[in-house]
């Protein structure tokens, strides 16, 4: 599944993932390759992305590598909206 992550000031990742967790205002939930559509409100936490991701260098500082093939990004708040493989993630 491709997956976009855009902040106020940068897209921050854009690329192909195996699946990617986000912390929604009703609990942490995970999604993979031909997830039904979904819109979603997200919280403080991380979204937690699995795969074999290349990070931009101006933008490696925030990220940080959690176990195994996870790479974990930090968010205030955000939206997320799922269709048709696509996953994008507007984050503060």
């Amino acid at each position: 599944m491709y997956l976009e992550i855009v902040s106020p000031e940068a897209t921050l990742f854009s690329g192909e993932v195996t699946s990617v967790a986000v912390p929604g205002i009703n609990g942490e939930f995970e999604m993979l390759n031909n997830h039904a559509p979904i819109v979603s409100l997200l919280q403080a936490g991380f979204v937690k992305i699995s795969g074999n991701i290349e990070l931009n260098e101006d933008v490696q500082d925030k990220f940080t590598k959690g176990d195994k093939n996870t790479t974990l990004l930090k968010i205030n708040s955000g939206t997320l909206e799922m269709n048709g493989n696509k996953v994008i993630v507007l984050a503060d």
